[in-house]
């Protein structure tokens, strides 16, 4: 049975463990997700309390942390989300994204109406992939892609 919490403080403690834990053994996210057979993005999402994982993925995280029962139990909860207290973000990485969405969301917005029309792209039908490219010009990029449903706004 599902069980849904109402107060994120559960899951804020565990996400402080379960961090720790990772840095104790010296794993990587993907580490994690592979014990999970999950995305990486998804796995991480969840330890970090946004999030609920199945059964025995919630088991494998734990067993490869060393954590407990009450730690896999509470990693199939489903979550309070959202992961960034009110106000303008203060850490440089998450600042950047809300930087973008400052500049970009009213295109991302009516670039998404025009080809869509009236509705929203799903953070539940969702994927998020994360990767290292080289730059052309020297360094390294970022390549982050967003991939959400469509959901149409059904009129009433």
């Amino acid at each position: 049975m599902l069980h849904a919490q109402l107060d994120p403080t559960a899951r804020q403690a565990l996400a402080v463990t379960a961090v720790e834990a990772k840095v104790r053994k010296d794993l990587s996210w993907q580490q994690i997700a592979d014990a999970a057979g999950l995305s990486v993005a998804f796995v991480t999402a969840a330890v970090l309390g946004q999030h609920a994982l199945p059964e025995e993925s919630a088991r494998a995280v734990t067993e490869l942390l060393g954590l407990d029962d009450d730690a896999a139990l509470l990693l199939r909860t489903v979550p309070m989300r959202g992961s960034i207290e009110g106000g303008i973000p203060t850490d440089p990485t998450i600042y950047r994204f809300y930087e973008m969405l400052q500049v970009y969301g009213t295109t991302l917005k009516a670039l998404v109406h025009e080809q869509f029309g009236d509705g929203i792209i799903s953070a539940i039908n969702f994927r998020l992939d994360v990767q290292k490219v080289a730059d052309p010009e020297g360094g390294e990029r970022a390549v982050i892609t967003l991939d959400g449903k469509y959901l149409p706004t059904k009129p009433f």
